[in-house]
């Protein structure tokens, strides 16, 4: 598809690159160095689609995108930036733009994005409301670039976000970006730990309770869908969801409504449901322990977490921002020298950000010099993978006990001086029920009575834990949900 692009970039080999990439995709270019050339252009070229640069000797290309869809209603705008913040990619969204490219950029993702843009008739439209300067997510690496175009995507509307990413990446911090940045952002913001609610109060949590609903139920109580209403429900963990209160969320999406426990009257769910996990969904799927139909309900907008090991060039951007964190909270201030970023780099990071956040905290507060060079990190890291390994490796003659109490060391250490999220016994002891139960089935060949037998449990008890712990009698690898 041919048409009339404008590249504006005051950047004179950025300009011809790019002209020549669209000109042999079979496009009509021209160019301008200014936002006063710009304007000079348009009334004469006459645009389909623009494509310009954020920072002007002349002033700032955001600023004027407004009121160039204002008066080209059907031109779309392409902004291209250096700036690659969470703020920029946000910002070109609200101000109208219908795509933001961070530079460097590819010419044939930039070739692509001018063919979509053609295909559209009206750039969206989005409430103006410039972001505040503490910005809620850190980094301008390409895997971040990704992250903030979807986040800027969706905060315009209420589609189900799943945030996807191991332990550590920062997965509520995206939940509560989608929220503050969002038209639900004066309504309340709930935050819920599944895998920390014990599997008989979880309903309660959720949809509340009426009075005498259960043995100590004294009064209605409402639970975590009512608090949240007008706002957003954020579902930490979603993967540790029992199954019977998955059927219950899915019952909600699907019908838009919920009635507490013990109770009749249905109740309206004005809430954007964002669900986060570590977990593999489809693995869990296929084992039995998470319903298919829920994961299409909630994975509607995919967010993808990077591990910081895939984000190495935002370590020391992140790693200066901890340190003025940690000096605002009244730690002394230090700044980190560039040979001790060169150092964190390197280092694989198996606690991710929160990893990298408790480090520097904790240089802050312990070390008396101002600033932290490649010894004191070394020093440091050596330290977290001293106590990591702190047990030699468990031989094979070792009891269970020894076993899950190095692996537990090691999940401990992964977390520095902070703690795993709550309800780690319960997590712990449904891990170690499951496989004990699927070998026992497995042995007997599926029979429930040998079974109870083999394990010196009632027949009822052990159906009523096969239930709950979702287990089968396949016997299949599962990944430690503490791992």
């Amino acid at each position: 598809m041919s048409a009339r692009v404008l590249v504006v970039d005051d950047d004179a080999a950025i300009r011809t690159v790019i002209h020549e990439a669209l000109r042999r995709a079979g496009h009509q270019v021209e160019t301008a160095a200014s936002i006063a050339d710009l304007r000079r252009q348009l009334p004469k070229f006459r645009p389909q689609v623009l494509v310009t640069d954020v920072v002007f000797p002349d002033g700032n290309g955001l600023d004027i995108v407004p009121e160039l869809i204002a008066e080209h209603p059907r031109m779309p705008v392409i902004v291209l930036s250096a700036q690659n913040t969470f703020t920029t990619a946000l910002r070109a969204t609200e101000q109208g733009a219908f795509e933001y490219l961070p530079k460097p950029f590819d010419l044939g993702a930039l070739t692509a994005t001018v063919d979509e843009a053609l295909a559209v008739a009206d750039a969206d439209e989005v409430e103006d409301e410039p972001p505040g300067e503490d910005l809620p997510l850190i980094g301008r690496s390409p895997p971040m670039q990704e992250v903030y175009r979807t986040i800027a995507r969706v905060v315009s509307n209420d589609l189900t976000v799943l945030v996807l990413g191991e332990s550590g990446t920062g997965k509520e911090l995206v939940a509560r970006a989608i929220h503050d940045f969002g038209a639900r952002r004066r309504k309340p913001f709930v935050a819920v730990n599944v895998a920390a609610i014990p599997r008989e109060l979880i309903e309660s949590e959720l949809f509340g309770h009426e009075r005498g609903a259960f043995t100590g139920a004294a009064q209605r109580t409402a639970g975590r869908f009512e608090q949240a209403q007008g706002g957003t429900l954020f579902l930490d963990e979603i993967g540790d969801m029992p199954m019977e209160a998955q059927t219950r969320l899915l019952r909600v999406l699907q019908s838009g409504e919920f009635s507490p426990v013990g109770g009749a009257r249905a109740i309206q769910a004005d809430v954007r449901i964002i669900a986060a996990t570590h977990q593999e969904l489809p693995r869990l799927i296929s084992e039995g322990g998470f319903r298919e139909d829920l994961y299409y309900r909630l994975n509607v907008v995919p967010v993808r977490l990077p591990p910081l090991r895939e984000r190495g060039a935002d370590i020391g951007e992140l790693a200066r921002h901890f340190l003025d964190r940690a000096a605002a909270a009244g730690l002394p201030r230090k700044v980190v020298d560039p040979a001790a970023v060169t150092l964190l780099e390197q280092h694989n990071w198996p606690g991710n950000v929160r990893e990298l956040e408790n480090l520097m905290r904790r240089l802050a507060a312990l070390t008396r010099e101002n600033v932290i060079g490649p010894s004191l990190v070394t020093q440091q890291l050596s330290a977290g993978a001293a106590a990591a390994a702190a047990a030699p490796v468990v031989p094979e003659t070792a009891g269970l006990g020894e076993a899950i109490e190095q692996h537990l060391a090691r999940h401990f250490a992964a977390f520095g001086s902070s703690l795993p999220p709550d309800g780690l016994y319960d997590r712990v002891l449904a891990e170690v029920e499951r496989p004990l139960l699927r070998l026992a089935l497995a042995a007997v060949r599926g029979n429930q009575l040998k079974a109870a037998r083999l394990l010196g449990l009632n027949r009822n008890t052990l159906r009523k834990k096969l239930t709950d712990l979702n287990v089968g009698p396949a016997v299949r690898k599962s990944r430690d949900p503490i791992d």
